[in-house]
């Protein structure tokens, strides 16, 4: 059944703007990421969701182990809530969250916190100093897994660690083991200009070439360069994890030997970004509804809201789907507005006042920052309403 009449007809009683999660695509979803992770595990990216209830539904089937969240606050509260084996994939600067940390035993075994420096463990350590007895912190190793080229004058991948090489992670490893009260527990290395860069962009062939390229060659460069590293930090300590890709990069990532486990996140909803990967397919799981509220002019409806922006370098990649019905594109001059957003196309004939807009948000996890609650679909129904963390009054950033 064609999807806009099933989500219309499920959230009938529901007034506009609202999100919704179709659970059949998510899980569709799922089973992919699984399947293209051939065996090895996958921990879920807490940023791409944002709702604990949808944490909790993926935690339960098969194949996935573990949540990376994007701070330590969250993931205090994620594992106050249940939730274990908690790598915070960012570094803190939290003094309040480090030391609530370093004051329950519970929460510091369940629970790893980065590092890429020196700095880092300077700064925890100050923190923490007054708590006694202090259990250990589990520590993890963030290395740069960014590609450069031509002697440092070309550089993709996102600007993350500042350890790249064998000895430089040999150096913090020797530097971990030695002082008390932390274990390195972990390594990760995210591939971004491989994971969460679409190798199959539309309307514009070099790019597309240059892309691959890129691509193949950082992924030769990385498997390479990671082994030496994970090598050089086992003579210091017996690792639990070495993590790497992402929901773009898994089938390549989980080809190393070096890595454990891998990251997904995005995958499970399947945002507008991830349209543009060769090697997968899925299925757009969020969205969120609109109202048209003007019929300003010839095929052209204006609705209510719409300017919610995804993260990242600015340009129309950034804005949301207008997604069903097919066919409407935004005005030029106006854009995905703050309180209202018009709307040009053929399809904009048929549509009338109080109708809904579908869009899909061009990223995952900042839907859920937009809505206090996920509706979830089932086949043609609504099955339930779940909070969101702004619904649960968590805003982590």
């Amino acid at each position: 059944m064609d999807a806009r009449p099933r989500y219309d007809r499920a959230t009938e009683t529901l007034d506009p703007p609202f999100a919704i999660l179709d659970l059949d695509a998510m899980r569709a979803n799922a089973a992919d990421l699984v399947r293209r992770a051939g065996g090895k595990p996958i921990r879920v990216a807490t940023k791409s969701i944002r709702c604990r209830p949808v944490l909790e539904r993926i935690m339960a089937m098969d194949g996935f182990h573990g949540l990376m969240a994007f701070t330590l606050p969250e993931a205090l509260w994620l594992a106050r809530s249940g939730f274990a084996d908690i790598l915070v994939a960012y570094p803190t600067a939290d003094r309040a969250a480090l030391a609530e940390l370093a004051g329950d035993p519970r929460l510091a075994r369940e629970i790893t916190v980065t590092v890429d420096s020196v700095e880092h463990l300077d700064y925890v350590d100050d923190v923490v100093a007054d708590v006694h007895p202090r259990p250990e912190i589990r520590i993890c190793l963030d290395i740069d897994a960014g590609y450069i080229a031509f002697g440092g004058k070309f550089r993709a991948g996102a600007l993350r660690s500042t350890v790249r090489e064998p000895e430089q992670a040999a150096d913090l490893a020797a530097e971990i083991a030695k002082r008390p009260g932390f274990r390195l527990a972990g390594l990760m290395a995210y591939e971004a200009q491989i994971a969460g860069v679409g190798d199959a962009p539309p309307g514009n062939p070099a790019m597309t070439r240059a892309i691959r390229l890129m691509q193949q060659r950082s992924a030769r460069e990385l498997v390479m360069r990671r082994g030496r590293v994970v090598n050089a930090v086992r003579q210091f300590c017996d690792l639990d994890f070495v993590n790497g890709g992402g929901t773009g990069s898994i089938e390549r990532t989980v080809r190393e030997k070096a890595v454990t486990e891998v990251a997904a996140g995005s995958g499970f909803f399947h945002p507008r970004l991830f349209d543009f990967y060769r090697a997968f397919t899925g299925h757009p799981a969020a969205f969120f509804a609109l109202p048209v509220v003007r019929r300003p002019g010839p095929a052209t409806v204006t609705v209510l809201g719409g300017g919610y922006l995804a993260s990242g370098p600015a340009g129309p990649s950034r804005l949301p789907q207008p997604y069903l019905p097919p066919g409407l594109r935004y005005a030029p001059d106006e854009g995905a507005g703050e309180v209202q957003t018009p709307l040009l196309g053929e399809a904009a004939e048929d549509l009338r006042v109080g109708d809904r807009v579908w869009f899909r948000h061009a990223k995952a996890g900042e839907l859920c920052e937009r809505f206090a609650a996920l509706h979830l679909i089932e086949g043609d129904d609504l099955v339930g309403t779940v909070p969101t963390y702004r619904g649960e009054g968590k805003t982590f950033l």
